[in-house]
């Protein structure tokens, strides 16, 4: 362990950290091609672990690189930021430029992306915290399911010493009252440990019990309010929740479902919900990662008759934002001068001038990504871990069909692809997902009637199945 003492705000050191060739291994498992674009992506990630080690007075200076990437749909844009979040364990939304208009007009507000990124860190950190004291919930779970299927204690007693009469009783009825309930309690004892043993043994997971959860007023009432003013730091549903006294209602459930419910009860009670917001914040503060998709299509200058509220207008709300705002969310505010933002846009009909050049300048970093070809296609089937081919072969497995792909229908599947995607639209990796899904429609269909065979996808089959959709062009329009 190194020696030297941990930075002020307890980063990671960078010898724990993925380095940007760790990194752009990481995403060739999921993502093939498109090289430029994972280096970019790469080197932004390694810099914001560099800036937690750099001299104090230095690090609010260094603001992130944000990223612009450019390229037709269906290449891996979306994909790569996705799978960057996940390598940071950094909080992470996608959000599309296109449901925002400018403030002032019927739409969602722009400062609701870093509302709802402040929602994701919560729950980020929630799960974790969940998860760290889940080991004691289920100790303290395990305790009450005992007293749950044991009947619970026995009854309170009347005090020593009161008769029916409430007048005080003898000492040999004190002594003999004494010995009675201390029976009780070890008849009890047993009762628990031999109920213990068999939970244990898990003899008792059918059998049904009553457990108490608890049950608010309002769980069930629709809150109308102005758009964002709950995400403004006012929890409506949490401020009229408060005004009724919280009660329980009574479920009978197996033991089974009983133990993850007081699990989830005594987990509750274990975690700091004052802490993970204090984390949440932080961690969408310093680690957050915002993806803004189709930023191409509120590309455009002010129109003769006026500006489009969802287009410059739009531009002018999300300028603050990139360049570094507070936004109040219900957790606190978040300070968005470090928070990551990846930029997207197909670009075929607008070009990246098109923005206002304020927004360019907060984009420093493009990248173009390049349309995919039939040796892209034909990789993307078989090489990635999630690859449709193993997605589809496990699924068929299920039904105890096993499933094998020829090399040549393997290309020729790829090659069906290209060819689609040149004669209608360029929808790239996503036509592999309509082609096999009508290539394997009839297999999946009857599944279930040829358990335990196995079925080989050749070259014919793939004539069979996708040779008419190939060949006509009215058909072929219409495979998204």
């Amino acid at each position: 362990m190194a020696t030297h003492e941990r930075e002020p705000n307890d980063a990671p050191s960078l010898d724990s950290e993925l380095t940007p060739r760790e990194i752009v291994a990481a995403l060739d498992r999921y993502i093939i091609g498109q090289e430029d674009a994972k280096r970019a992506v790469a080197v932004a990630l390694r810099n914001r672990t560099r800036r937690r080690h750099i001299p104090e007075d230095l690090q609010d200076e260094v603001i992130p690189k944000n990223i612009l990437m450019i390229g037709p749909t269906g290449v891996g844009k979306t994909e790569i930021a996705r799978r960057l979040a996940n390598l940071a364990r950094a909080p992470f939304i996608k959000v599309e430029a296109t449901k925002f208009t400018e403030v002032g007009y019927v739409g969602r507000d722009v400062e609701s992306m870093v509302r709802d990124l402040a929602d994701a860190a919560y729950r980020m950190v929630e799960q974790e915290q969940m998860k760290r004291v889940r080991p004691e919930a289920e100790r303290l779970a395990h305790e009450r399911l005992v007293d749950l299927v044991s009947g619970g204690p026995p009854g309170a007693q009347a005090p020593w010493g009161l008769g029916a009469d409430s007048q005080p009783s003898s000492p040999e009825a004190i002594a003999a009252e004494h010995q009675r309930q201390q029976r009780q309690r070890e008849q009890y004892e047993k009762v628990r440990n031999y109920t213990r043993a068999r939970l244990e043994a898990g003899e008792l997971e059918e059998q049904e019990i009553e457990v108490e959860v608890e049950d608010s007023h309002t769980q069930n009432l629709q809150i109308f309010s102005p758009t964002g003013m709950e995400e403004m730091g006012f929890n409506m549903q949490e401020m009229l929740g408060n005004l009724f006294p919280t009660q329980t209602t009574t479920r009978r459930v197996t033991v089974a479902e009983a133990r993850e419910l007081l699990i989830e009860q005594e987990a509750q009670k274990l975690i700091d919900t004052q802490g993970i917001a204090s984390e949440a914040l932080e961690r969408a503060q310093q680690g957050g990662i915002i993806f803004i998709d189709e930023l191409d299509k509120i590309a455009g200058r002010e129109a003769n008759y006026g500006p489009e509220v969802s287009r410059e207008g739009v531009q002018r709300d999300i300028l603050p934002i990139i360049e570094g705002s507070t936004v109040q969310t219900k957790y606190g505010p978040v300070n968005t001068q470090h928070v990551l933002f990846i930029c997207a846009g197909a670009f075929h009909v607008t070009k990246p001038s098109d923005l206002i050049p304020e927004l360019q300048g907060r984009l420093p970093i493009r990248v173009e990504l390049d349309s995919l070809s039939e040796d892209e296609f034909r990789r993307i089937l078989v090489e990635p871990e999630n690859s449709l081919v193993r997605q589809y072969t496990e699924l068929l497995a299920t039904e105890g069909v096993q499933v094998t792909f020829s090399d040549e229908a393997l290309d020729q599947v790829a090659q069906i692809a290209q060819e689609v995607n040149d004669r209608a639209e360029n929808i790239g990796a996503r036509r592999l997902y309509t082609l096999m899904e009508r290539l394997l429609e009839e297999l999946s269909f009857e599944a279930p009637e040829i358990s335990g065979q196995t079925v080989t996808i050749d070259a014919d089959y793939v004539a069979r199945q996708l040779a008419d959709l190939a060949s006509d062009d009215d058909l072929s329009r219409y495979m998204l």
